[in-house]
């Protein structure tokens, strides 16, 4: 199990002195998620931002305020053109599998906002592709990197709690994604379940070792109404799912956007085991502040408390693995399972 990144990347300094240089870093996609990830990987010191590549040039424009150095280009292509190390994608969902199969042909690490892919056939793909470019290919699965997940981990993995006989998830966004994008079918890959539930389901499966599943069912809405799956027109703003895993433990998830749920979030994800339980959640409807805690019978006892910077952990990790190397990472391969379960959510 990765130990939690919290502190300085002392690390760096042994790295850069066997590489003689740090890693050169592209960024495609700099709007607030790629820019929030630029800046933590610049604060950590242990990349260049060499290069910054926007469609809106403004954005562009807003995000070399962090790196005023960095070349300012217009396209994937002018990356692939320029002497970068690794690629940082944040664009829109449908191009994830495509923008990263093309930097690893052309020998880059990448890291990749999550969804990798829209489905698991193309997730498989991008994997391969890491794999025969022996490159280093990392995906913004960041609540891994929260302190109260990584407790939690720690307790289930040492078996603490007994055996995890269930699971329950959930994921509510009061407000929805504000960009077009996000509510087309193809663009996207799916609604919700795709967008917040990965988030939960990956959780899960990581704390749990990546169990094999066993059965997958889902309940889909969009505006109120159930959707039929598969569905290629209208994505869901609602989703409940059950996943059932080969122990016979079960695993169920509940998200959604613009849920009237009288606060901007609630995240939650909570394991019952024969001996106890742990559960992390959000704080006062945030996004950001999270706190995590262990059961047993009517006592709780904390694990881990607000604040915790973790937004760009998974970022800052992935470039410290490049800075030390940047070979192709075989846990990588367990996306592919996560993507399975969604393409299962969506009957396809």
């Amino acid at each position: 199990m990765d130990a939690l990144d919290t502190g300085p990347a002392r690390g760096c300094e042994v790295a850069s002195a066997v590489r003689l240089r740090k890693p050169r870093l592209g960024f495609l996609g700099v709007g607030w998620i790629g820019r929030n990830r630029m800046e933590a990987i610049a604060r950590e010191g242990c990349a260049e931002i060499a290069a910054i590549a926007d469609a809106h040039a403004e954005t562009c424009e807003a995000a070399s305020v962090l790196a005023p150095a960095a070349a300012r280009l217009a396209s994937l292509d002018a990356l692939l053109d320029h002497e970068i190390d690794g690629l940082v994608i944040a664009t829109p969902s449908a191009l994830h599998a495509a923008q990263c199969e093309a930097a690893l042909a052309h020998g880059l690490a990448v890291f990749c906002q999550k969804p990798l892919a829209r489905t698991a056939a193309e997730t498989r793909s991008v994997i391969d592709a890491a794999r025969r470019a022996n490159r280093l290919l990392g995906v913004d699965l960041s609540y891994r990197r929260t302190a109260g997940m990584q407790r939690i981990r720690e307790l289930v993995t040492a078996g603490e709690i007994g055996d995890v006989y269930a699971v329950d998830l959930v994921f509510h966004n009061a407000y929805g994604p504000d960009k077009p994008w996000f509510r087309d079918p193809v663009l996207s890959g799916g609604g919700c379940a795709i967008d917040l539930g990965i988030h939960m389901i990956d959780l899960a499966l990581w704390t749990l070792d990546f169990p094999r599943v066993a059965s997958v069912s889902s309940r889909l809405h969009a505006g109120g109404r159930r959707l039929a799956l598969p569905s290629s027109t209208v994505v869901e703003d609602h989703a409940v799912a059950q996943i059932d895993l080969a122990g016979g433990a079960v695993v169920r998830l509940a998200c959604s956007w613009n849920l009237p749920a009288g606060r901007d979030a609630v995240i939650e994800a909570s394991f019952h085991g024969t001996r106890g339980g742990a559960a992390f959640r959000n704080l006062n409807g945030s996004f950001y502040d999270f706190v995590a805690e262990r059961f047993d019978g009517t006592r709780a006892m904390p694990l881990a408390s607000a604040p915790d910077d973790w937004g760009g952990r998974a970022a800052v990790h992935w470039a410290r693995a490049l800075a030390n190397g940047g070979d192709f990472d075989p846990e990588v391969e367990r996306l592919e399972e996560v993507a399975a379960v969604l393409d299962a959510i969506y009957e396809r």
